[in-house]
């Protein structure tokens, strides 16, 4: 894959666009970049999407620390 895939769009816009509360935490990697699964719900129901995106993130452990990878020497 170069420059990350190929981006045709998201399936977040229309709760985006309607202002219906939307939250993504990671769901795993492919070909070693990070891959987010988003849960939308309908108005007012953030509490239920912060719980619901807690327990997928303690459930599946998928999150990773970051790493800082060596710059490379120009000079």
């Amino acid at each position: 894959m170069i420059n990350g895939g190929l981006f045709l769009g998201a399936s977040s816009s229309p709760a985006a666009i309607a202002g219906y509360p939307l939250i993504t935490v990671p769901a795993g990697y492919a070909f070693g970049l990070p891959v987010g699964i988003t849960f939308m719900g309908r108005a007012y129901s953030e509490p239920t999407l912060i719980r619901l995106a807690y327990a997928f993130e303690q459930a599946t452990k998928v999150r990773k620390p970051h790493q800082l990878l060596p710059t490379i020497d120009t000079d």
